[in-house]
């Protein structure tokens, strides 16, 4: 499995079978590559929505 980080952006996850939330919820994997939140605001936790376009910083 490899993570990467995209500047201002989600966490890219390659080769996961599950990602595990905050709270420990399993959530499965069915493609090759997902973007995990790392901004907090998304609606659909823990999978990234393109807020962090919106999201204003700092």
């Amino acid at each position: 499995m490899s993570v990467r980080l995209c500047p201002g952006g989600p966490l890219l996850v390659r080769g996961a079978d599950v990602v595990r939330d905050e709270a420990g919820v399993a959530h499965a994997v069915t493609r090759p590559v997902v973007a995990v939140c790392a901004c907090g605001k998304t609606g659909r936790p823990p999978w990234c929505d393109g807020t962090h376009k919106v999201v204003r910083r700092g």
